[in-house]
């Protein structure tokens, strides 16, 4: 993981609606990963979309654990 690769994105929990600031690494190219809420502990379910050509993100989505990302 490269440090300059995190980058902070404000989100809200897909459960509890809590607003909070989730790290994402860009380095790994696009990739699903999961997190649980600060808030109310539930399994986020976060898609990540990387642009092939740039690197930069071009798409979070976030999820329940048992919505299609």
């Amino acid at each position: 993981m490269y440090e300059e690769m995190l980058n902070a994105h404000p989100v809200d929990c897909p459960y509890c609606g809590t607003g909070f600031e989730l790290l994402v690494d860009g380095s790994q190219g696009s990739h699903v990963t999961w997190e649980d809420c600060p808030r109310c502990c539930a399994p986020i379910q976060i898609g990540v979309e990387v642009s092939e050509v740039t690197g930069e993100l071009e798409r979070l989505l976030l999820g329940r654990d048992d919505d299609v990302i």
